[in-house]
């Protein structure tokens, strides 16, 4: 009896149920991926290798250093209108598979005209890495670092010229469509360059590239570690400084020292002029406003004494 309980316990008996793994093998899937997305798959391995080639040419989206930022242009509308303006760039970076409108024919079309430009072919969940995420539609254009000028450099192509050096710094202003709107009074009143701080202020972003109509190309803006310290080695050089502010001792058309080498000093509109710098300078001088406006837009003020220097000069 043993011997048969022997041979019985090797027989199969009752099984542990399968927990439905049978019945969950039959059902579908669901819809077969893209091809680019199968592992293995062609497809794949050249949208992997594109990836790999454009996180190896991707710059950050901002970033410090001497040659200023590397800048990315986002979204359809932004990019086109910057290359339009004129706006430096090196890639443009296209979504795979992207709905080919007219923003994008344009934005193409413009590239291939300019020359010079990139054109790179991304996936999308490269191109939401390399814009942190922003609402990019499929475009991306990567402007370059911006090589800005030394405060020295500005004084120095006046005097090679035989002229008077006529420059504006800037103090505060943090706004890249003011730098870009006296980039362009600068370039129009016969200035030598624009002077910024190197910290809170505004840099030549392609914001400020696009107000500045294409006039930065030719006009050159420097930055400076410390304006204080810039503005007093422009005094040791015999150049007058001139500071905007709403209470200044001078008004605008009584100011001889436009007449001659100057640098005009604007301070941030809700501001003025910082206290250092304010006492850094020869001269405070106001702009009769008898429409009795407070203070004026920083670019707007600075046009306006462009114009009276410019006025003076001629």
């Amino acid at each position: 009896m043993a011997a048969n309980n022997r041979r019985m316990s090797g027989k199969k008996g009752a099984q542990v149920g399968s927990g439905g793994q049978r019945r969950r093998g039959l059902e579908g899937k669901g819809p077969t991926p893209p091809a680019e997305a199968r592992k293995g798959h062609k497809k794949n391995r050249i949208a992997n290798a594109k990836a790999k080639q454009v996180q190896r040419r991707a710059p950050v989206v901002r970033g410090r250093g001497g040659k200023g930022t590397s800048e990315m242009v986002v979204g359809r509308n932004p990019v086109v209108e910057a290359l339009r303006e004129g706006v430096p760039a090196v890639t443009l970076y296209v979504q795979q598979f992207i709905d080919n409108d007219e923003r994008v024919r344009e934005a193409l079309q413009l590239v291939a005209e300019r020359g010079g430009v990139h054109l790179m072919e991304a996936p999308r969940p490269e191109l939401d890495r390399m814009t942190n995420g922003l609402n990019h539609q499929g475009l991306v254009l990567q402007v370059p670092p911006y090589e800005y000028a030394h405060a020295e450099d500005l004084a120095n192509a006046a005097y090679d010229k035989g002229e008077d050096p006529l420059i504006v710094a800037l103090d505060g202003v943090t706004d890249p469509r003011n730098l870009g709107a006296i980039v362009r009074s600068v370039s129009a009143f016969g200035g030598h360059g624009v002077l910024v701080p190197e910290r809170r202020a505004a840099g030549m972003t392609a914001g400020a590239w696009k107000t500045s109509a294409g006039t930065a190309a030719r006009t050159p803006v420097a930055r400076a570690t410390n304006l204080t310290r810039a503005l007093e080695a422009y005094k040791k050089a015999g150049i007058a400084i001139v500071g905007l502010a709403a209470d200044g001792e001078a008004e605008l058309g009584e100011l001889a020292a436009l007449e001659g080498p100057v640098v005009i000093v604007v301070g941030s509109e809700g501001k003025g002029l910082s206290r250092l710098v304010g006492e850094t300078c020869d001269f405070r001088v106001r702009i009769p406003m008898p429409g009795g406006a407070e203070s004026l837009n920083a670019g707007v003020a600075a046009g306006v004494v462009l114009y009276e220097a410019a006025r003076k000069r001629s």
